[in-house]
């Protein structure tokens, strides 16, 4: 059609899905056969597959938005609602986390020793790294609020360097739960203890280190003057997954770290 009579976005057909799905299938049966037949090529493959549909289906959603105009008022409507419901499926994955954490310990089984933590588990102390992490990723919250602000203001200097110090502080906090995890006294075959502890903190930390690509990828959007005071969707919608990354370590940090231990 020469005219589209309506704001909402008619996306046109893409092979990326395709991909992305057949990256997936490969990822999970490479996973599968390295933990068992020791070979890593599927997974290789599979993760090769999902860097170029990322890059080039990120690519095309940039063109959309930023280039082409298809991301209308209504369009930008859907997405936050969208966006809303992803972190709110978050929420309830880290309730079942949360959940068996509660369920073992407080009302520990008589082979746990009838008391948490169990019988020969030594738990972190939560005044050292943890608490360290805990500073990282309250000072990242401040960090990205201030860029949002920036953003709003049309100040694009303090912008680009309240991203960058948010970027760093992110990589400063996995650097600090792979040191934590390689110093641990106890592994995640050390029963249930062991268990809803590397479970839980473990994949937080994955949702760190995406939520910092994240905003690495607005970073360098921001670089290439992609966001507007009034257009910059990709940005908020980091930012709100940032801070609920923040708010589900202070409830990991309290349950897991301090009162568990």
């Amino acid at each position: 059609m020469a005219h589209q009579a309506h704001a909402y976005h008619m996306v046109d057909p893409s092979p990326w899905p395709l991909t992305r799905a057949i990256s997936a299938l490969l990822m999970t049966s490479g996973l599968a056969t390295w933990f068992h037949y020791k070979t890593t090529t599927l997974l290789f493959l599979g993760t090769t597959l999902l860097l170029l549909t990322m890059f080039q289906w990120w690519r095309d959603i940039i063109r959309e938005s930023t280039f082409q105009g298809h991301h209308t008022t209504p369009v930008q409507k859907g997405l936050r609602y969208g966006m809303v419901l992803f972190i709110t499926s978050e929420v309830f994955f880290f309730i079942g986390f949360f959940w068996a954490f509660y369920d073992s310990s407080l009302a520990p089984a008589i082979e746990l020793g009838g008391l948490w933590p169990p019988t020969g588990i030594s738990p972190l102390d939560p005044y050292e790294v943890p608490l360290l992490n805990t500073a990282v990723l309250l000072a990242s919250g401040v960090t990205v609020t201030w860029a949002h602000h920036s953003i709003l203001e049309g100040a694009r200097k303090p912008a680009l360097q309240s991203l960058t110090l948010t970027v760093l502080l992110g990589l400063y906090f996995t650097a600090l739960q792979a040191m934590e995890y390689y110093e641990a006294p106890f592994t995640l075959a050390d029963g249930v203890y062991g268990c809803t502890f590397f479970v839980a903190t473990g994949f937080h930390g994955l949702h760190v280190i995406i939520g910092t690509t994240f905003l690495m990828v607005c970073l360098l959007r921001h670089t290439h003057y992609h966001f507007t005071s009034n257009h910059h969707f990709r940005f908020e919608a980091a930012a709100w997954y940032s801070h609920f990354v923040d708010v589900v370590w202070l409830f990991l940090y309290i349950s897991i770290y301090w009162w568990g231990s």
